[in-house]
Parts: C-alpha cells; sequence; structure tokens
C-alpha cells in the first residue's frame, strides 16, 4: 500500500473536487466528478447504492482518483488502487461531506436513500505540481 504525504493528505481534507475512474464490464473507463475525503489511511469518496460507479466498483475494485486543488487546477493528485464498499455509516459521511463542501446548510438527502462509501487502497500515487 501507498502512503500519502501530509501535503497530499491535505489535498484530500480541503474541499478539492475529484473525478473517479471506474471500469465498466466491456473494459472501458468511466469517470465521474466526486467528493472527496481521506480517513488517515484511505481516500473516501460516497455514492449512492446502484449508481453505475457502485455496480462497476463491486464486479471490479480498481479504480483511479484524480484530486484537484481548487486553488491551483495544475496541481493534481492521482491515487490507483482498489476500492472497498462500506456501507456501515456511509449516510453521515456523506452529511460530512455535505458540510465539507457546501457549508453549514449542507444537503438534505432523502431518507430512504442508500448510500455507499469507497474506501481505496491505494498502490499508486502520481503528483503534479507538488
Amino acid at each position: 500500500m501507498a502512503h500519502l504525504t501530509d501535503e497530499q493528505a491535505r489535498l484530500l481534507l480541503e474541499p478539492n473536487f475529484g473525478v473517479l475512474a471506474t471500469v465498466r464490464p466491456d473494459g472501458s473507463p468511466q469517470a465521474t466528478a466526486v467528493w472527496v475525503d481521506f480517513d488517515g489511511q484511505h481516500p473516501l469518496v460516497n455514492t449512492i447504492a446502484g449508481r453505475s460507479k457502485e455496480r462497476y466498483l463491486r464486479r471490479d475494485p480498481r479504480a483511479t482518483l484524480v484530486v484537484f486543488d481548487r486553488e491551483n487546477p495544475y496541481r493534481s493528485l492521482s491515487l490507483s488502487g482498489e476500492v472497498e464498499l462500506v456501507e456501515e455509516g456511509a449516510g453521515e459521511h456523506l452529511d460530512r461531506l455535505a458540510e465539507k463542501y457546501l457549508g453549514p446548510e449542507g444537503y438534505e438527502r432523502p431518507p430512504d436513500e442508500k448510500r455507499v462509501i469507497g474506501r481505496m487502497t491505494v498502490s499508486r500515487v502520481n503528483v503534479y505540481g507538488f
């Protein structure tokens, strides 16, 4: 498992946007803009159960996450690895992400919406502009 420096981890902890690339069943890439987080060891994303990225990760956990510095988009972090999907605490995690990205008003999610956390074990780190 690759480890992130404090500066790289900070990019995940700040409200910077990412793009998560997964693998479709036909082998082609699928990319989605995502909110990102970091638990001290793993980059995290959050999605609704049943969305394409969740289905593709269940079939093939390989993914790449690229995160751009909102102050300087030429500074970015590209992380590749495998993503484990975790249901426990996913709703609360989304609430924290919503506050991080939208502010105190956050995001009102439907009560029946099932969320999933994607927890990446990083095997490769590429940095640009660091």
